[in-house]
């Protein structure tokens, strides 16, 4: 052999085992699997996808893409459950320092006292965001409102950090690579992954794609599923209950305010500042308010108060004596749930179940009575949701 053909094997050799590590470093997520991919938005539609907590104008489709306005703070996620599965999209922000995300494996509506569903969020910040110890704009995976992991990159906490800076600043285009298998996430960024997260809860639930202040633009969003594996109910996100929003998060339409105090929307809040000694009242007038109610409130002063009326035959107050014992303290949430059933009515405040004396429990009006919240102070109100009928 001649120093000559040496030196080419040699080069042959070094190019090899580049070429391997090229694929170690590319990982599992760059692994093509046999199945189909889906577009999620064909034909510029929203088919299989509900607006949780957002009208229709905070999402739109234009030239091809679809278009997140950022307003009001909200989400809008798949009707149909995932468990394993790989998504790809396309990004870009139009206003630098813009926020959005996307979850994975997460429950139906809102959780309570936010804007966002409890799941595993995909971090989906612009450049000019900045970067801490606490989160970077180049790809984060972390639990929220209740969901767990553990980043398999951490720095002591929940959340994963990218191994390596790779979003380009707006209004260029990225692109994500999400992988979702057995509970453990993996996402690539423009090509080569940089985050991972195992020992995920939930690990089977709905996909969402945020809406959180800045202009977004998504192309090329599609999803192939992958082979479901055994998993116990508890591994699974909270399945729809035919909740609606009806709090559009921009303005009071549908809803009729009376003159005292002052009702304001204020993004994803609904705010109420009024009198300490009368109760103001905003009305919810559809025609059918449904078999059941869901909303949060805070109480921000010792003055203030909730009552609910219309629906009821007599108003039920959230300060009796019977719901004390499961109301969160001043400015903190809370979360109330009324449902019809065929025996009567039930309550529950923050997950407990309200015992009503046996000689007066609530009764439904009737099932076209219109919703009246009333408030006394100042008053908060978010995450409000009624369900007409199942």
């Amino acid at each position: 052999m001649t120093l000559k053909d040496l030196v080419c094997r040699l080069v042959m050799i070094v190019l090899l085992f580049a070429r391997l590590a090229t694929f170690e470093m590319s990982n599992l997520s760059a692994e093509e699997p046999s199945g189909t991919w889906v577009s999620m938005f064909p034909n510029e539609s929203f088919d299989g996808w509900k607006r949780t907590n957002t009208p229709p104008e905070t999402w739109s489709f234009e030239d091809g893409l679809l278009v997140c306005s950022g307003k009001p703070i909200g989400e809008l996620r798949t009707t149909e459950m995932y468990q394993n599965f790989i998504m790809e999209l396309e990004w870009r922000h139009m206003v630098p320092g813009g926020n959005a995300g996307i979850f994975v494996w997460a429950d139906d509506i809102t959780a309570r006292g936010v804007p966002f569903h409890r799941g595993i969020e995909v971090q989906v910040l612009e450049n000019d965001y900045g970067n801490t110890q606490s989160y970077t704009t180049h790809g984060d995976i972390f639990p929220i409102h209740g969901a767990t992991m553990v980043p398999v990159n951490g720095r002591g906490g929940s959340r994963a950090f990218p191994i390596e800076s790779r979003s380009k600043p707006s209004p260029q285009w990225n692109h994500y690579r999400i992988v979702c298998r057995d509970g453990e996430i993996s996402l690539a960024v423009n090509g080569k992954e940089v985050t991972r997260g195992k020992e995920c809860w939930p690990r089977r639930g709905y996909i969402c794609l945020e809406s959180e202040g800045g202009v977004v633009h998504y192309r090329n969003v599609r999803i192939q599923k992958l082979p479901d594996t055994k998993i116990s109910v508890s591994d699974i996100a909270i399945i729809d209950r035919g909740y609606e929003s009806i709090y559009s998060g921009l303005d009071l339409r549908g809803w009729v305010a009376d003159s005292i105090g002052k009702w304001k929307s204020s993004d994803w809040v609904l705010s109420y500042q009024g009198p300490k000694a009368r109760y103001g009242s905003l009305v919810f007038d559809a025609n059918q308010l449904g078999d059941a109610l869901l909303f949060d409130f805070r109480l921000k002063a010792d003055s203030s108060g909730v009552q609910l009326a219309g629906i009821l035959r007599q108003p039920l107050d959230l300060r009796e004596a019977m719901f004390s014992k499961s109301l969160s303290p001043q400015g903190q949430w809370n979360r109330f749930e009324l449902t019809r059933t065929p025996s009567g009515i039930t309550v529950t405040l923050n997950g407990n179940e309200i015992d009503f004396p046996t000689d007066s429990p609530p009764q439904w009006a009737d099932v076209k009575s219109k919703l009246v919240l009333q408030a006394t102070g100042d008053v908060d109100f978010a995450n409000l949701y009624r369900r007409t009928g199942r």
